[in-house]
């Protein structure tokens, strides 16, 4: 399961609304916040850019499919209006469709449609990397 950034928040805010014991002080308190903090900050990441993120790569995951018709693997489309999560339920059923296309396509020995889709992936990753922050000292 992949938690949404609204589980995330939540995940903190209860993490910080539940009052400290004795036993959480000191060096473990500090790695608890750090933690929180560092969620925080790549939830900020993701809100910042996600929407725009997972638009382009349904749009980069629509047009390979398309390009790839001897396969006949069908195109989801876009059930609801667009909104971060009707995006993100399309941008799931394209993955599944593309999984399927990998699989034909492994089975079939397709080295030129390999490469698409590996070079897909690459970018998929590239545009999903958050920036984690410099380690102190």
């Amino acid at each position: 399961m992949t938690p949404t950034l609204p589980e995330i928040l939540r995940g903190n805010f209860m993490s910080l609304a539940i009052p400290a014991t004795p036993d959480m002080a000191g060096q473990f308190m500090t790695a608890r916040v750090s933690v929180i903090a560092l969620l925080n900050l790549l939830g900020a990441q993701e809100a910042e850019r996600g929407t725009a993120g997972a638009v382009r790569e349904n749009r980069m995951i629509s047009d390979l499919l398309g390009s790839a018709p001897a396969y006949a693997v069908v195109v989801p489309e876009p059930r609801d209006a667009p909104s971060p999560a009707a995006i993100d339920a399309h941008n799931a059923a394209l993955r599944r469709a593309l999984i399927a296309l990998h699989e034909a396509v492994e089975q079939r020995g397709d080295d030129a449609t390999e490469a698409r889709i590996l070079a897909l992936y690459a970018a998929m990753a590239e545009g999903r990397k958050l920036i984690l922050p410099p380690l102190p000292g």
